[in-house]
C-alpha cells in the first residue's frame, strides 16, 4: 500500500473528528449562546394563548444614532411586553440602578451592561414609534442558562418561564382590539428587513457603543462610571476629583491628574 493510500485510509477513519471540533467551537461562541437563548425564550413565549398574545421576534428598529435590536415583543390587550434575553451561567449580581452588573463563575468575574437599562432603550424606541401610552409598555428581562441571582431583582427580571408569570400578572386591558392590530402593524412596517446587511449594521453600531463605554473611566470597586466632581468644602475646596457615580452606595474617589 503506497503512502497516499495509507493517508487516505487514516483520514477516513477519523473524518468525524473534524465536524465535532468545529461544532464544539461554534457552541462555545457568544453568538451561539445568544441565538440558543433566544430560541429557548421563543419556545417559552409560544406557550402564551395565541388568541390573546401576538409574538414578534428579532426586531431591528432604526434609531437616531443607529439601530436597536429587540429579541422578542409580545403584543396583547394587556400591554406590549419587550423581552430581553440573557443566556448566562454563574452568580449574577446587580441592581436596577447600576450601569454594570457582575457575572461571577468561581474566581472569575466579569462586567456586563445592566439589561434593564439596555431594554429601556428598546422601550423608548417603541414608545416613539407606537401611538400608545408608555404605561402600556413593559420591560421584561429573562435569564436562560445555569445562573443564579445573588442580589434581589425587580419582578420583571426572571429566570426562563418566570417571564410567563410576569406577563400574565398584567390582567387589566390597556389596549382595545384596534390598538392591538395597529401596534402589530406599526412594528412590522417599521422594522428593518431581516438579513445579513441589517445584522452587520447593528453589530457595527453595538461595537461603537462598547468602544465608547470601554474608554470611559470606571470605578475600580463596582465598575460604575466615574464622574468629575469639585470639592465644595474642607482643605481641598475647589479641587477636582473623580467620584463614583454610584455614590453614596460606593464612595470610591480618585485624584484628578
Amino acid at each position: 500500500m503506497d503512502l497516499i493510500a495509507i493517508v487516505m485510509n487514516a483520514a477516513l477513519q477519523v473524518w468525524y473528528i473534524f465536524p465535532v471540533i468545529i461544532l464544539t467551537f461554534i457552541i462555545k461562541t457568544s453568538w451561539f449562546k445568544g441565538v440558543f437563548g433566544e430560541f429557548q425564550v421563543n419556545l417559552i413565549l409560544k406557550r402564551l394563548p395565541q388568541g390573546e398574545y401576538h409574538l414578534i421576534k428579532n426586531v431591528t428598529l432604526p434609531t437616531e444614532d443607529g439601530t436597536t435590536q429587540i429579541d422578542h415583543i409580545v403584543v396583547s390587550k394587556f400591554g406590549v411586553f419587550i423581552v430581553e434575553t440573557k443566556n448566562m451561567k454563574g452568580w449574577i449580581f446587580g441592581s436596577a440602578n447600576q450601569k454594570l452588573w457582575t457575572q461571577k463563575i468561581f474566581k472569575y468575574s466579569s462586567k456586563f451592561q445592566n439589561p434593564i437599562h439596555q431594554n429601556y432603550k428598546h422601550l423608548k424606541t417603541l414608545e416613539a414609534q407606537l401611538n400608545i401610552n408608555i404605561d402600556a409598555l413593559f420591560s421584561v428581562v429573562v435569564f436562560i442558562g445555569d445562573s443564579e441571582f445573588k442580589t434581589a431583582m425587580p419582578e420583571n427580571v426572571t429566570y426562563a418561564s418566570g417571564c410567563l408569570s410576569y406577563i400574565r400578572s398584567h390582567s387589566v386591558a390597556l389596549l382595545d382590539q384596534q390598538q392591538v392590530l395597529g401596534t402589530i402593524k406599526n412594528i412590522e412596517s417599521g422594522r428593518l428587513e431581516r438579513g445579513f446587511s441589517t445584522n452587520q449594521a447593528h453589530k457595527t453600531h453595538v461595537r461603537e457603543i462598547i468602544k465608547q463605554k470601554t474608554n470611559e473611566k470606571r470605578c475600580t470597586k463596582c465598575g460604575s462610571g466615574m464622574v468629575l466632581r469639585e470639592a465644595k468644602k474642607g482643605q481641598h475646596l475647589g479641587s477636582k476629583f473623580w467620584g463614583c457615580s454610584n455614590f453614596p452606595k460606593c464612595r470610591i474617589v480618585e485624584k484628578c491628574n
